[in-house]
């Protein structure tokens, strides 16, 4: 876990307006936007909303006040500390209804698209260092081949793409999660972003977890640095997409009601992990899906367009965890996989870790083992299916049993002939269904 994390990465916050980097006009029609749908009329409660310091809060508000777009109340408000009142003029008002016919965003101010490059660059992915340990720790509850941690520990310290291919069941899905549950550390991710005067939202409470602040210990000498509050402090996100993704999803997605836009998956997914699991089931072929992507991984950078049709740059930051059953040669060619830093075989387990497996999903689940129905299964099953075994089978057996025992009311137990039923659900038989 990264202690400094506060210290080292935090984006600091704006001092004064000449800090913002941002248009004036567009901060100050934010702050009649936000007085007006919100309903706020002292300092702090705006600079709550628009998540700027109070300083520079009312540096805007003063501007403001100068263009007679606001007025004192002349009443000190009782519930805030006897702060100061303001209200919009007749004047306010229609500059905020003419501001929002044009975007209706108001609310947190949006962060200038080259202060949040800078602010990726700090909590990159690509600076994380992730241990064996850390590794061992997120996939404990996995068991895998020896060598396999060894394969993916620097596939996950590159910060690159990986390849995860192999027949179904094995855990490329568990294995992701675990990556991700290794990075351990947390980033800062901005409410929304701005460029050419377009606002673009990037935090998302679906694909973020936002994670509470460390309260200030009074008795500590060294006070946190405050960081920038435009920006929400997260775990590391996860993006996971299946057979649902098609290449629009990775475009922005341009609001008409609000004229606004939302970031599409990669760009919420910054400095953190993009997962594309079940490569090949989507409508689109894999290629094309790869070849999306390839400019991005190769040069940290993606491009999106506005409704004009301006293409402009943002950062790209993430690990790229492609996983398949599929061949990687069946759906890929050369130049693509070439692309693909890491190509990582999950394979079924061997006889020995799925009697591992097996054992240890038992235990879990409070079944006892019983030698006679375990000979049945290695002996008389898995010829069946030519011993292919699978991590995802040991845990279907035993709840199937455990299902048959609770409908029948019997106390927990593997005998062969319940084995044979909970064998018959992993698979269908192959036979004609008359219409």
């Amino acid at each position: 876990m990264n202690m400094h994390t506060t210290d080292v990465m935090s984006p600091p916050a704006p001092m004064r307006l000449a800090d913002m980097k941002l248009s004036t006009v567009m901060m100050r029609d934010i702050i009649l936007k936000t007085m007006f749908r919100k309903n706020v009329d002292v300092v702090s409660e705006l600079s709550a909303a628009v998540c700027l310091p109070v300083p520079v809060t009312q540096e805007l508000v003063d501007l403001a006040r100068s263009q007679q777009l606001l007025e004192a109340t002349g009443t000190l408000n009782a519930n805030n500390g006897n702060e100061m009142g303001y209200q919009l003029t007749e004047q306010g008002k229609a500059r905020a209804l003419d501001a929002l016919a044009q975007s209706e965003y108001f609310g947190p101010m949006p962060v200038p698209l080259d202060v949040y490059r800078e602010q990726v660059k700090r909590q990159s992915i690509r600076n994380i260092m992730v241990t064996k340990g850390q590794l061992t720790d997120a996939m404990g509850h996995l068991v895998l081949p020896n060598d396999l941690l060894g394969q993916l520990g620097p596939a996950v310290s590159a910060g690159r793409s990986i390849l995860m291919y192999g027949p179904p069941g094995n855990g490329k899905s568990s294995i992701s999660n675990g990556i991700r549950d290794a990075l351990g550390d947390q980033v800062y991710v901005p409410r929304a972003i701005e460029y050419a005067g377009q606002v673009i939202t990037v935090y998302d409470p679906i694909v973020h977890v936002a994670v509470a602040d460390e309260a200030e210990d009074p008795t500590c000498l060294r006070r946190r640095t405050r960081y920038d509050k435009r920006y929400v402090k997260c775990e590391r996100p996860t993006v996971i997409t299946g057979g649902e993704l098609s290449l629009n999803m990775l475009d922005l997605v341009y609001n008409p009601t609000a004229r606004t836009y939302q970031a599409p998956l990669q760009l919420k997914s910054t400095g953190g992990i993009f997962i594309v699991d079940d490569l090949g089931r989507q409508a689109e072929p894999p290629q094309a899906l790869v070849n999306r992507w390839i400019v991005p991984l190769e040069e940290g950078k993606d491009i999106l367009a506005l409704q004009s049709g301006e293409k402009f740059e943002v950062p790209f930051d993430t690990l790229v965890i492609f996983s398949t059953n599929f061949h990687p040669n069946e759906i890929f060619d050369q130049a693509a996989l070439r692309r693909i830093f890491f190509k990582i075989k999950i394979d079924g387990p061997d006889q020995e870790s799925f009697l591992k497996i097996f054992a240890m999903m038992a235990k879990k689940r409070g079944m006892p083992l019983d030698e006679a129905t375990l000979e049945h299964l290695l002996k008389v099953k898995y010829p069946e299916i030519d011993n292919v075994y699978a991590n995802y089978q040991p845990i279907f057996l035993i709840d199937q049993m455990i299902a048959i025992c609770e409908f029948e009311g019997i106390p927990y137990q593997m005998r062969p002939d319940l084995l044979d039923r909970a064998w018959a659900n992993m698979f269908v038989k192959s036979e004609k269904i008359v219409k």
